[in-house]
This record gives C-alpha cells, structure tokens and sequence, in this order.
C-alpha cells in the first residue's frame, strides 16, 4: 500500500514540475530559469525536484524523451490504418495530443534555443515517414523518397509552428484535413 501512495505522489511530483518548467518557457529562455523558479512556481520543496532530477536540462530532456515516446507511441498504434497518401489515421491523435498537452508542446516548440526539439521531432517524423513509404512502396529510389520524406517532414513541422503561433486559431479538423491534403498531393507527384 505504501509503495503505491509512493509511486502516486513521485508521478504528481514528476508532472508538476514538467507543468511547471513548461510554464516557464511559455515566460523566458530555458537558460534563465532557475530549479527554484520551477519549485516556487509549482509550491514545491528543492529536494523534491533533486529526488528526481539533476539540473533543468536533466527535466527539459525527460519532457522531450516523454512527448516524443508519446507520439512515437501513437504513430505505431494507428501505422497499420495509414494507406497511400493519407495521413490522418496517424496525424489527427496526434493533434489531439498537441491539444491535450497545449503548454508543454508549445513551450517544446517555441523555446527552441536550447534542445533543438524541433530536430529531435524532424528525426521521429523522418524515420517514421521512410518506414511507412517503403512498405507502401518499394519502387521508389532511396534519393527520392529521402527528398519526399524530408519535404513533407518540415512541411508538417511548419504547420504545427503555424497553428501554435496563432493561438491554434484554426480548428484541428481543418490543419488535420490541410496535411492529409498536402501529404496526398506529394504522394500523387511521387507515382
């Protein structure tokens, strides 16, 4: 019974200070926020922070290793729903998550300065976005997928920048509909 009301209180202790660095970035640079700023913020003791991590960057590396272990996740539940040029199966829980986790994943992609995270989501898009294609389609040349593969993986990336930096104006439906669109369209060219 104890080892359980442990293991609850370390995950409340771990999301709240991811909470609390996330709020944060939202207000200055990573490289100016203090382990004191994050246990003030979020009413909690310095030593619980050191109970779980060593320094800022340790938590800022944690938060980016869980997102993307979320996504990646996600992207392998729903990769067998893919079919040729359509994204949405994969794109849209996604989305939902980005909605779900707006402050962290803004934060991630805004304050960018210090972790290159955008690479780091390039690379997950990327690797994915290859493994995908060539199950789909042998045919294509390593050179022309590589290129396929890239153009679409920062097209992605934009968009999401886009619909961050303008509050998420745009209704999840429509940026899902636009990427599967936009991705349908490079499949096309690609046949």
């Amino acid at each position: 019974m104890a080892e359980k009301i442990e293991d609850r209180r370390s995950r409340r202790s771990k999301r709240l200070l991811k909470q609390g660095l996330a709020e944060l970035m939202r207000e200055k640079e990573f490289k100016a926020i203090t382990v004191r700023d994050i246990t003030d913020r979020m009413d909690l003791n310095r030593g619980t922070f050191y109970l779980h991590y060593a320094d800022t960057y340790d938590l800022l590396q944690k938060l980016e290793d869980d997102s993307l272990s979320d996504v990646q996740q996600m992207i392998d539940e729903h990769r067998q729903e893919v079919e040729s040029g359509v994204l949405r199966p994969v794109f849209e829980p996604i989305l939902n998550y980005i909605v779900e986790n707006k402050e962290i994943c803004y934060s991630l992609f805004v304050n960018n300065s210090t972790s290159n995270f955008t690479h780091k989501v390039y690379k997950l898009i990327y690797d994915n976005g290859v493994s995908l294609i060539q199950t789909r389609n042998s045919d294509i040349s390593r050179e022309r997928l590589a290129y396929l593969v890239s153009f679409v993986t920062y097209g992605l990336i934009g968009l999401i920048k886009q619909w961050f930096d303008t509050d998420m104006a745009m209704d999840k439906n429509e940026v899902v509909a636009m990427a599967d669109a936009l991705v349908g369209r490079c499949w096309q060219a690609l046949n």
